[in-house]
């Protein structure tokens, strides 16, 4: 009998994250390791890092520290670190954190289950040399489809435009891809009955603040074919909301020769059976398209949620941030969506004290957070990023400037998102059930509340449901941007009566 070899995943950062590691978990279980919650079962802990500020980085450190612990009194003989922070300093992060025993960037994906295997029998595998991972793909977006092989995690790119090779016969239960040969293997890491599928990597938009594109690459998407087939596989693990994800989703299809394969898209995983709710995130306003506003608004199953990429409103800073529009632009878009679905939800994040910025930019910023009603707003004081433009502009505000405009940005957020929520009281919604909590009860989440990010949906009468029920609520009151609502029915008419009505 092969020797039981354990391993644990612990994921960091953002949503591509997350799905990165569910194909990380696919190959090892494929491989026969068998996989465990906690890293203190495991022979293997696999950080995967998150590279985006400082603070995440510095988390992610922590958690390579903080399993490196458990050397000492647990299971674990190994810690390995993958992820964004792992492929952008490679060899740099290794000197600095001697603590983790191997450092592997998106190129060891493919070998996952050796690489682990000779960490754990004491081998050491080379920590892999940063480059530039937008010099891999060609410049042009057409001829970047069957371009030479190039690492793309959530891809599995053949590289060629050979047919693929077949998928790896006996896969564990709960492995994709029953979807195609396409598609990578996948296993879920939990059981919440959201998952997000990525419609592409990378990003050819080059913002000066942003090191993102350097590490994560140029642009390329997904097939439409692996996108559903990868949908139909999760929601036959019984995942409801399928949460799309990539650097830059308003870009998908442009180098599949439709720029709208979005809007053609959307209705097909709409339609895959077991599926509730599909819904978008990471827009760009600047490649908003009426076309898109009107699948995003007017498509039965999809949400009327957009997640819009702002990050300021003052021109100036915009066109230093190498961006654009304004203030009027911005909000004539938001009028426009609501002017479709009026209880479509808004979101974005925001940089205050950018290298230039002045008190009548902050102003200017403060006055279109204060129009545009968003439903939850992010607020990050800006800091330079190795290797961005924005590092070398010399005009910076001072750190304590800085600081003093992240918490009055802040605070003005915090208040007018409470308001946002406050006006919701009296609408209908359809919520998700996500889990049931011993504090909050049932717990839940609307079309304009995507996970993690903007809130919840307490259902103060939905004694008796289960996460992945989707229900129609009336909203009764708001908590912050959190709303309570009252159950009206149950989606599913099977369940009617675990709705405690």
């Amino acid at each position: 009998m092969p020797e039981r070899r354990t391993v644990a995943l612990v994921t960091l950062g953002c949503a591509r994250n997350e799905v990165d590691s569910e194909e990380l978990a696919g190959r090892l279980a494929a491989d026969g390791w068998e996989l465990v919650e906690e890293a203190a079962d495991a022979d293997v802990a696999v950080v995967n890092t998150c590279g985006f500020v400082e603070a995440a980085k510095k988390d992610s450190v922590d958690a390579l520290l903080e399993a490196n612990d458990l050397k000492d009194h647990g299971r674990t003989q190994a810690v390995v670190a993958v992820g964004c922070m792992a492929e952008r300093y490679g060899k740099e992060l290794a000197e600095a954190l001697p603590e983790a025993d191997g450092v592997l960037g998106f190129d060891d994906y493919g070998d996952i289950s050796d690489r682990l295997q000779t960490i754990l029998s004491g081998g050491i595998h080379a920590s892999h040399t940063p480059r530039d991972r937008r010099k891999l793909l060609p410049i042009s977006p057409a001829e970047r489809q069957g371009a030479a092989e190039v690492a793309l995690p959530g891809h599995a790119q053949t590289g060629s435009d050979e047919p693929p090779a077949a998928p790896p016969e006996d896969l564990p239960e709960g492995v994709a891809p029953a979807s195609g040969p396409r598609a990578p293997l996948r296993r879920r890491l939990g059981s919440s009955p959201v998952a997000s599928v990525k419609l592409a990597s990378g990003c050819d938009r080059r913002c000066s603040f942003c090191a993102i594109p350097s590490f994560r690459g140029s642009f390329i998407s997904r097939r439409p074919s692996d996108v559903l087939g990868e949908t139909r596989w999760l929601a036959g693990q019984g995942v409801k909301e399928i949460m799309l994800v990539s650097e830059n989703n308003t870009s998908y299809g442009k180098d599949l020769g439709d720029i709208r394969l979005l809007e053609t898209l959307l209705p097909e995983l709409a339609a895959v059976d077991g599926v509730e709710r599909i819904r978008v995130s990471y827009l760009q306003p600047a490649e908003m398209r009426p076309g898109l506003i009107d699948v995003l608004t007017g498509t039965d199953k999809v949400a009327p949620y957009f997640d819009l990429s702002f990050q300021h409103s003052a021109p100036g800073v915009l066109r230093a941030m190498r961006r654009f529009g304004d203030t009027e632009r911005f909000l004539d878009l938001l009028q426009t969506i609501r002017t479709k679905a009026p209880e479509a939800g808004a979101r974005s994040n925001f940089i205050v004290g950018f290298p230039g910025e002045s008190e009548a930019d902050l102003a200017e910023l403060e006055r279109f957070i204060t129009e545009a009603r968003l439903d939850a707003i992010g607020v990050f004081g800006y800091s330079d990023e190795d290797g961005t433009e924005a590092a070398s502009y010399e005009d910076k505000v001072d750190p304590d400037v800085v600081a003093e405009r992240l918490a009055r940005v802040s605070r003005l957020a915090e208040e007018l998102t409470a308001q946002r929520a406050e006006e919701r009281v009296g609408e209908t919604v359809r919520v998700l059930v996500d889990r049931i909590d011993d504090e909050d009860g049932v717990v839940g989440r609307a079309a304009h509340q995507a996970p993690e990010t903007d809130g919840v949906t307490l259902l103060s009468n939905g004694g008796g449901l289960r996460p992945g029920r989707m229900v129609e609520a009336k909203v009764v009151a708001s908590e912050g941007v959190d709303l309570v609502a009252e159950v009206l029915s149950v989606a599913d008419t099977a369940c009617t009566e675990e709705a405690g009505r």
